[in-house]
Parts: structure tokens; C-alpha cells; sequence
């Protein structure tokens, strides 16, 4: 059977162009970038362009750009590094919503389309808020942050706050350089973009002060200490560049795709609700519930299949919990029962849409006719 993935929000396969930028950092570049000899400084020079690179795409100074090991640390990077309360809305991913509700922070609501209610921000920002988190765009169910809406309630009624966005889903369907000025940091992982796993960016502004997580060697200007990932970071920087260079394309090409996914399963499956309306979430997002339907059940027979699909954000165990995030949402419990997450990405191709709307239709049908216990 041919394989069908469609996991994007996941992981991203690798561009090949960002497999070739690795390669000669794992035999005959090997130097420690930290060192004073020609070979450490040819490989520093490798971080410095990338960083370059990767400032130019998002839209900041490269003195701005820090290299970490995930979006995970970025987030944490940012929320902890921070003195004072720190807000977030419900439907955050678990890197920025655990250690805000770890920190005694305040987590706000949002609609039924998964977007941060404004009212409840706007009463949470008192004189003692340091920091602001909201994410770009959502994880499980592909929803568009309006942070233009978001920074200008920030800015007017706690300026006093640091307003960080978790861009991770961001980057292959948003212009980074629209982000970049409305917020004071901005996290991104490699591996969404089809660069490696283990590299991420925290991108900070002028004059924000952060505290480091990670100190001892004082690399990346004593913000994250370690010896750098030179093949990962050079890697993230040409992801990063083809990415921005093709987003416009994609996202009218990966528009097309995902509008036929989720029309084909309105049309042959009966109980299908799409979480999230089409004009406020971005491309690759095919998020439903499926009505009657136990995910682990189906996520069972799609895998049997050769269907890559999820019911949530991937975490480390792949156990199946409910949805924080739907939860967040109002979604009701037996029908969140039944989440699907498709997600579109660089390589997914008409005959993956095509597969997949048989395969999930035939599995549905099949679980439907099981006796009920």
C-alpha cells in the first residue's frame, strides 16, 4: 500500500535541500564552533550566516535570533525568563500552557473557533502582568490568531507586558515579517518546516531581556549556553528560506487540497463537522469530528491503512487524551470523542487526498456498523 501522510502539523518530512546543508557537518565540517582554530571558525561562520538567514526571513535583527534545541524550549525560554504573572489563552499548546499554569499564571478563554476572547484578555492585563503569550496559529485545529487585534490591547493596556507568540505552525503558511513587528518574541521549530528535529529559534526584540534556561558556556550571547547544532541550524536556515520563498504558491496550491479532503468527506460520510471554518484557519488544516466515532478506533484502521493522520497534538507517550484545545472550544465531549487531525503540508499530492477520503470513509462505515456495547 502506498503510504498517505497526512501529519504535517506533526512533523514535516525534510526538504532534500535541507538534507544536503547538513550532510558535510556530520564528516569533514565537524568543528566545535566555540573554538579559535580556522576549522571552529569556518563552522561558526556556517551559524552566523544562518543566522542571518533566519532573520531576514522572520524579519528581525540577527543580533536577535536565538538558536535553541525545539519550539518547546523556545516557548519555555520565553515564559519563564520572564519576572511577574504570565497570561495565555486555553487552547495553547502544552509548551507555553503548562509552564504558565506551572508559574501560577492566568489562562483566558476563547470562542468556538479556538481564537483568544478579547474581553477576557483585555480583563486579565492588570500592572502586574509581564508577559503576554499567543499563539500565531493553532496546532490541532489550524486556527489564524488576528495578533494584530491581540498586540494592540496589549500595548494600550499593559505596556508594561512582553507580548510572545508561539509561531511553530506558523511558518509555512503566515509571512513571518507580518508577525515579527507585533510581538517582542517569536518561537519556531525546524521540523515543521522540513528542517531537522532538535533546532529551534526564539526571535527576541531590541531591548527584551530574557533570562536564561540554560547557562555555562555562554553561547548565543549567554541566552542559551551548549555547544551549537551547526548541521541543525544550517539545516533550519535553508527550510526556513525555501519555505518563505514558496509559501504563497503553497498556500494557494495546499488551499485546493484541503478544500477537496474535507468536501469529499462532507459527501460521503454522514456526521462530519468541520471544526473550524475554512477562512480562519490556514491551508494545510483539516480538522473534523466525526459523529459516533471513537478516535482510537479509527485511528487504528486508518494506520492499518497507511493513513498518517492524529487526534490531537503528538506528545511523547502517543497516548490518546482529550482535546484541551476542543475542550477550550465548547466542542461537546461525545462529539471531541470523534476529533480528526489532517494535516497538508509540502509533499502532499491530489492522490493523498483522494486515498484518504476512501480510506476514512470505508473505516468510518466500517466502525458504524459494530454492534454497540
Amino acid at each position: 500500500m502506498p503510504l498517505t501522510y497526512l501529519d504535517h502539523a506533526a512533523t514535516t518530512p525534510m526538504r532534500p535541500s535541507a538534507v544536503e546543508a547538513m550532510l558535510p557537518f556530520f564528516s569533514d565540517r565537524f568543528a566545535n564552533p566555540s573554538g579559535s582554530h580556522r576549522f571552529a571558525r569556518e563552522a561558526r561562520k556556517a551559524i552566523d550566516e544562518a543566522r542571518d538567514q533566519v532573520a531576514a526571513v522572520i524579519g528581525v535583527a540577527p543580533g536577535g535570533v536565538v538558536f535553541t534545541g525545539c519550539g518547546t524550549e523556545s516557548d519555555n525560554m520565553a515564559i519563564c525568563g520572564s519576572a511577574g504573572v504570565v497570561v495565555c489563552p486555553a487552547v495553547e499548546h502544552h509548551a507555553v500552557l503548562h509552564p504558565v499554569e506551572h508559574g501560577g499564571g492566568r489562562v483566558v478563554g476563547v470562542d468556538a473557533t479556538g481564537h483568544v476572547d478579547l474581553d477576557q484578555l483585555s480583563a486579565s492585563l492588570t500592572p502586574d502582568v509581564a508577559l503576554v503569550s499567543v499563539m500565531s496559529v493553532n496546532n490541532e485545529v489550524g486556527t489564524i490568531t488576528d495578533l494584530a487585534a491581540v498586540s494592540r490591547l496589549v500595548r494600550q493596556q499593559a505596556p508594561q507586558a512582553v507580548l510572545h507568540t508561539d509561531a511553530v505552525q506558523a511558518a509555512h503558511w503566515v509571512d513571518l515579517r507580518q508577525i515579527a513587528p507585533l510581538v517582542d518574541m517569536m518561537s519556531l521549530s525546524a521540523h515543521k518546516f522540513g528542517g531537522p528535529k532538535g533546532v529551534g529559534v526564539l526571535a527576541i526584540a531590541d531591548g527584551v531581556a530574557v533570562q536564561p534556561l540554560i547557562r555555562g558556556g555562554g553561547q548565543e550571547r549567554e541566552r542559551r549556553s551548549g555547544t551549537h547544532n551547526v548541521a541543525g541550524i544550517v539545516a533550519l536556515a535553508v527550510a526556513l528560506a525555501e519555505t518563505d520563498a514558496e509559501r504563497d504558491d503553497e498556500n494557494v496550491r495546499v488551499t485546493v487540497l484541503r478544500d477537496r479532503l474535507i468536501d469529499g468527506l462532507l459527501a460521503a460520510i454522514d456526521g462530519v463537522v468541520e471544526t473550524v471554518p475554512r477562512p480562519r484557519k490556514v491551508a494545510g488544516a483539516a480538522h473534523v469530528c466525526l459523529e459516533g466515532i471513537e478516535s482510537e478506533s479509527l485511528l487504528y484502521l486508518l494506520d492499518a491503512a497507511e493513513v498518517c493522520a492524529s487526534a490531537a497534538s503528538a506528545c511523547s507517550s502517543g497516548a490518546m487524551e482529550p482535546s484541551h484545545v476542543l475542550a477550550a472550544m465548547g466542542v461537546a465531549p461525545e462529539l471531541a470523542a470523534g476529533a480528526l487531525r489532517m494535516s497538508l503540508g509540502h509533499t502532499t499530492t491530489v492522490e493523498d487526498v483522494d486515498r484518504a477520503v476512501d480510506v476514512v470513509a470505508d473505516s468510518v462505515t466500517r466502525l458504524r456498523r459494530l454492534p454497540v456495547r
